[in-house]
Parts: structure tokens; C-alpha cells; sequence
């Protein structure tokens, strides 16, 4: 009797004759995606102060919101506080963006570096900027040097964090490559460094912007006299609901727009990558 050999499994599944595809992608982009939730948002807002289910003084309606913040238009006050605050985002952003990219730079290529950098920062992460706001208040006053130096921290951190995991996941083998051509340290930094930390770089700016604004928001609401902040601490004072959500509506758009500028720099200068997104 003639014993056969066991028949081997197969390794990959069976194709169905005739059977379509199933595509297991999210599927094609939706046109303004992401203004679906937002929107959704305002109109149980506006059903619900327009149904009487939400009290006006524990939140205003959408329609009073936007006459009060016509007249603060009206009057130069959103203007004028809306650029103070702009500033100060902008310049803690941009000294923090700097302070943590060089940091990162240095703890990636050197071990030194990380063995003398990495530990602090990640103590700083694990401490929040808001909670060193009485120790900076004691060390630099109220001034403006205090606000600047408490969104710098909140910026800092999460731009490292993210840079220096982005150079430790560079590919080895462009380094032996870069070993291989003889390239100088500076031509290695430009050609293999800089685009291998790139995406790791853009994450950490997406949430550095944001906590520039939550970092803004706090140190305006602290003996400031200028600013959003300021603003939304003396409506508090006086009970002006309207001017308090007119304050936030305009931080959450802030945020928006600027995450949304972080993203936008994102996908051209990573538009040769395909990723779930595309």
C-alpha cells in the first residue's frame, strides 16, 4: 500500500474565485473632515440654548457670543489683546522650538550628550511647566520674562522628545552609507540627520504649538493687565459670561489654525511617504 506524503498547509489564505477585495484602508479623505466635529458641536450648542436645555449665564448662546464679540471688535479690545497674546505664543514657540531641537540634535548624535541631557529633560517632562509657575514667579516677577520662560518650557519638551526619538530611529544602514561616501559631520547632518529627524520633528511642533496656547492661558490669568487672558479674568470678575466663552472660542481657534499649519507643512514636506492617511 502506497502512503502519501502529509500535503504542507498553506502559508497564505485562500482566494475566493470572484470574490472582490476588501480594502482595509479608512477609505477617501472627507472634503473639510476635520470641521465635521466642530460644526456638529455648534449646532447642539445653538439647538440647546435655543430649546432652553442650557441656562444663559451658564453659557451663552452662539448668536450672543458673536454680538459680544463684534463689540469688543467694535471697540479695539479683541484686536489689541489678541496681538499681545499673539506675541507672546509666538516668541516662547519659536525660543523653545530652538532650545529643543539643538538639545535633541546633541543628545541624539553624542552619547554624552544624552547621558548629560536626556535625564533632566525627562524630569522637566514629568514635572508640568504650569506647576514651576510660583517658583519662575519668585525667580523672574510678573513680568513678561515670566510668561515668555513659562510657554518656552511648555514648547521645549515635547519638540526634544520627539526630535530625539526621530534621530534614534534613523536607519543604521544610511549611517554606514554616510561612513561609506566619507561624509563630514556637517554634510552627515544635512543629508542623513535633518531629514530622518524630520518626522519626528513635525510630531513634537504639532504638540508644541498647542501647548503654547495652554501655557499662554494660564500665565495671562496671572496678575497680567494685557492679553486674552486678561480679558476672560475681568469678565470673570464682573460675570460676563459671553466675553469668557468669546475668549475660548478664539483659543481653540487659534489652536486650530495653528495645528493645522503644522500639519499642512507636514504632508508637503512628507508628501514622498505613504502612510493609512493617503
Amino acid at each position: 500500500m502506497t502512503v502519501s506524503a502529509p500535503t504542507r498547509p498553506s502559508s497564505t489564505p485562500a482566494v475566493v474565485a470572484g470574490r472582490p477585495r476588501r480594502r482595509l484602508k479608512p477609505g477617501r479623505p472627507i472634503p473639510f473632515g476635520s470641521a465635521v466635529g466642530p460644526i456638529l458641536l455648534l449646532v447642539v450648542w445653538a439647538a440647546g440654548s435655543a430649546a432652553g436645555w442650557i441656562d444663559s449665564r451658564t453659557l451663552s448662546a452662539p448668536w450672543t457670543v458673536v454680538s459680544t464679540a463684534g463689540d469688543l471688535i467694535a471697540n479695539g479690545r479683541l484686536q489689541d489683546n489678541l496681538v499681545i497674546s499673539a506675541q507672546r505664543a509666538g516668541l516662547g514657540l519659536a525660543i523653545g522650538t530652538a532650545i529643543g531641537t539643538m538639545l535633541a540634535v546633541l543628545a541624539g548624535l553624542s552619547r554624552w550628550g544624552e547621558a548629560v541631557l536626556d535625564g533632566p529633560i525627562q524630569i522637566k517632562r514629568a514635572i508640568p511647566a504650569l506647576a514651576l509657575i510660583p517658583l519662575l514667579v519668585l525667580w523672574f516677577g510678573i513680568g513678561e520674562q515670566m510668561k515668555v520662560i513659562t510657554i518656552t518650557l511648555g514648547v521645549f519638551v515635547p519638540v526634544y522628545i520627539h526630535t530625539h526619538n526621530g534621530l534614534r530611529t534613523i536607519d543604521s544602514r544610511y549611517v554606514e552609507l554616510g561612513e561609506s561616501l566619507r561624509l563630514r559631520r556637517t554634510a552627515f547632518i544635512r543629508r542623513i540627520v535633518l531629514p530622518g529627524a524630520l518626522p519626528g520633528f513635525l510630531l513634537g511642533m504639532r504638540f508644541a504649538v498647542v501647548g503654547a496656547w495652554l501655557s499662554l492661558v494660564v500665565v495671562e490669568q496671572i496678575n497680567s493687565t494685557s492679553g486674552i487672558g486678561y480679558m476672560m479674568e475681568l469678565a470673570r470678575e464682573y460675570g460676563q459670561t459671553d466675553v469668557i466663552i468669546v475668549g475660548l472660542v478664539l483659543y481653540g481657534l487659534l489652536g486650530l489654525l495653528s495645528d493645522g499649519a503644522v500639519r499642512l507643512a507636514q504632508r508637503r514636506a512628507l508628501s514622498w511617504r505613504r502612510t493609512l492617511a493617503d
